[in-house]
């Protein structure tokens, strides 16, 4: 199942329901330049995130570090992680991508001793898989036959997936990477967090430098760094590409002309919302309304 266009909320984590009728997981092949935006854009979630890439290769960006992942290879990307991923060289990037609850890879007797403290660890936003390590090979695998299980639905399939990913994590541990706990890291997530939570409730409104630093309790120095340490841009350069990105869905309504759209995400010029949209998305707004209309014809 490709989820094309995944709900987030206004902090960015993601509100796409992770779970099969019966199991709070979620397995499904992702094309990435099939995504709405035509890349995955910053969210995090709950959930753990699995990764397999089975074609192409991708530029994930977890917190502050980026990195390439090729075909054959993967990610855990721990819980609570602000990601993000693009298709390299138009690579065509498919992948596999497992998000589990927590609270369901071990029994709760097991989950205090040997799941949390990988949760609230500061150092392991993510861990790069390796099928070239045996661990890694073995998480990969597991990731391969869970897909398959949801995929095909044979008997007590359920079991089976408990079996994969006690395996996986049981693999995860046995590296004995060591945890840290720094409260500055907490802190910074949690600051970032609240300044994107602040911009997607007042996207459409009038945007200043201060109010954004001013949501995360930040200088505006500070707050700038934030954004350029996480996330790679400046804040109101952020402010324009999210208001980008709401204006693709309104696009594609009938009843949403490019000026109405315009003004309905914040731009208060037509010219300067037209303007940006053209080097974001490589065409005009009026382009892509017509390319999206026509797609929705032919289907």
């Amino acid at each position: 199942m490709q989820i094309k266009d995944f709900m987030i909320d206004q902090s960015l984590k993601e509100l796409t329901e992770h779970r099969t009728v019966v199991l709070p997981i979620a397995c499904y092949e992702t094309t990435i330049n099939q995504n709405i935006n035509g890349y995955i854009p910053h969210h995090w979630h709950d959930e753990f995130q699995f990764v397999l890439i089975v074609k192409g290769e991708a530029i994930f960006q977890i917190n502050e570090e980026k990195l390439a992942v090729r075909e054959g290879e993967g990610l855990f990307i721990n819980s609570g992680s602000l990601h993000m991923a693009k298709d390299k060289n138009d690579s065509g990037c498919v992948y596999i991508c497992l998000n589990v609850s927590p609270s369901f890879v071990l029994s709760q007797e097991l989950y205090t001793s040997y799941v949390n403290p990988y949760i609230i660890a500061t150092n392991i936003p993510y861990l790069y898989l390796d099928a070239k390590e045996l661990w890694a090979k073995n998480i990969l695998a597991a990731i391969v036959k869970i897909n398959q299980l949801i995929q095909q639905n044979p008997p007590y399939y359920e079991i089976d997936i408990t079996i994969q990913l006690t395996l996986i994590w049981k693999n995860l541990l046995i590296n004995g990477f060591e945890l840290e706990y720094e409260h500055t890291e907490m802190l910074k997530s949690h600051r970032m967090k609240q300044m994107l939570n602040w911009i997607h409730l007042h996207y459409a409104e009038k945007i200043l430098l201060d109010d954004i630093a001013r949501a995360g309790q930040l200088s505006r120095s500070e707050c700038c760094r934030y954004f350029k340490r996480i996330l790679k841009t400046t804040p109101l350069n952020y402010v324009t590409d999210y208001r980008i990105q709401k204006s693709l869905i309104l696009l594609q309504q009938s009843e949403f002309n490019v000026t109405d759209a315009a003004y309905q995400v914040g731009f208060n010029s037509t010219s300067y919302f037209i303007d940006k949209f053209r080097n974001s998305m490589n065409m005009t707004p009026l382009a892509y309304k017509k390319y999206k209309n026509y797609c929705s014809l032919v289907k």
